[in-house]
């Protein structure tokens, strides 16, 4: 009788307060709780990064010196817009942001592919190939310009060794050169990375495709071309977004390897706020926040617009 009454009594309403005695929606947390999760979370986001960005574009206003902070209102974006080294900085963080992606997932891709079409020794490739991506910029760095010393460093050595001593060149001492080396350098650190994203994209393509491609005598290079790029087009665009966005802040690599030289061939925006921060000693805090603060606005406005231009239209359903 008593189950009999349960069921006949009416339902509550949606938004209608339920009695203490009636269960509760599994779905719905209290606010306690919620806040338990929330509060640790949003009180290290605003003091470790939305007070510090603000805080950074309020100080582009002032001038300061030390204890001595002076209102100087834009004068300090006038100043940059005159600025002929933040431009040098501007134009190599560009080449880093929108040539060296292409090269990363390129690498990767190629990697990946090797490996799925079955190349020799195969496990040891996959970890080899990975292993630089564990590594510190610290470790990359020492690693590589040692690689790219002109006296003994392995690269010109093996140029000597097959009789192509005149190619030999000081890599990170030619102002024509430095950034590029620069760029191969990162891409050895990142290529693992982008080949792990790849290989299982491929892995999750239909074998129908594939095999079909195999059946008209397709090889490699045509499946690449053909059928393994455009369906991995999704895939390999949000890797260049987000190559391009660690690149438009690239510091650690340039600054140990180069700080920014020979002759600013290699300075990055990051590198210069740093150095009109802390290396110059010109104890002037405003002006690098406010090269700081446009850079930001530059870093949003640019993937902003990369994912509006390179945002795949058409959804493949496979």
């Amino acid at each position: 009788m008593a189950h009999d009454a349960a069921l006949a009594s009416p339902k509550a309403e949606p938004g209608e307060i339920s009695s203490p005695g009636s269960l509760a929606d599994p779905r719905r947390t209290s606010w306690p709780v919620l806040m338990v999760f929330l509060v640790p979370a949003l009180a290290i986001y605003g003091g470790l990064t939305a007070y510090p960005a603000v805080r950074t574009i309020y100080d582009s206003f002032f001038t300061i010196e030390g204890l001595e902070v002076s209102f100087v209102g834009l004068q300090n974006y006038r100043d940059l817009l005159q600025d002929e080294t933040f431009w040098v900085a501007v134009r190599n963080t560009f080449v880093w942001a929108f040539i060296a992606p292409v090269l990363d997932v390129a690498t990767g891709l190629l990697l990946a592919v090797a490996l799925y079409a079955g190349v020799p020794f195969a496990r040891f490739f996959r970890v080899a190939w990975f292993t630089p991506v564990l590594l510190s910029y610290v470790v990359v760095a020492i690693l590589w310009m040692w690689i790219y010393n002109y006296d003994w460093g392995i690269l010109n050595a093996g140029l000597r060794a097959v009789g192509l001593g005149s190619l030999a060149q000081s890599w990170l001492g030619n102002p024509q050169l430095a950034l590029g080396a620069l760029i191969v350098t990162h891409a050895w650190k990142w290529a693992g990375f982008n080949m792990v994203v790849c290989l299982a994209a491929i892995h999750s393509l239909p074998k129908e495709v594939l095999e079909a491609g195999e059946l008209d005598n397709c090889g490699w290079g045509a499946k690449l071309r053909y059928i393994i790029v455009p369906m991995l087009r999704p895939t390999l665009l949000n890797l260049y977004i987000l190559a391009f966005i660690g690149k438009m802040k690239i510091f650690d690599l340039v600054w140990i390897m180069t700080a920014g030289g020979p002759l600013w061939a290699t300075e990055t925006v990051s590198t210069y706020v740093y150095k009109r921060a802390f290396n110059w000693n010109t104890f002037d805090l405003g002006y690098p926040s406010a090269i700081a603060a446009v850079w930001f606005g530059v870093v949003c406005a640019a993937v902003i617009i990369l994912n509006r231009v390179l945002a795949s239209k058409e959804r493949l359903e496979y």
